[in-house]
């Protein structure tokens, strides 16, 4: 693989930034220096950590980026029952989220412990 761009986990994460975004545009304004900017800080970490730990080009390096990315999905599942709880996204919403944010991890998770296997 040339490219991180061919990852499905990378392209997932990616998706799921779009939709954090597309969520956080109805917070109220108010929120744009807290909550909305923690939130899309969180989801934008996953890809490019996932991004950088491709391009330092040593396996090691890749599996460290990797569970720094899988550490920002749990920031956003814990930021996404925050805006639950305070009625910002509906429980449907939220699931759907979440769902997005343990395929991705199931992905990652597959991906270290593949590349760790390499290592051994």
């Amino acid at each position: 693989m040339n490219d991180f761009r061919e990852l499905i986990v990378w392209q997932k994460s990616i998706d799921l930034v779009e939709k954090v975004y597309q969520i956080t545009n109805s917070f109220p304004k108010e929120e744009v220096y807290s909550l909305t900017s923690q939130i899309k800080r969180s989801a934008i970490s996953v890809p490019s950590n996932i991004a950088e730990g491709f391009g330092r080009r040593t396996t090691p390096d890749f599996i460290h980026f990797l569970h720094i990315a899988r550490g920002s999905l749990y920031e956003i599942q814990t930021q996404l029952e925050i805006v639950k709880r305070i009625k910002y996204i509906t429980e449907t919403e939220l699931i759907s989220m979440i769902d997005n944010c343990k395929e991705i991890e199931k992905m990652l998770n597959s991906l270290i412990k593949s590349l760790a296997n390499k290592i051994k």
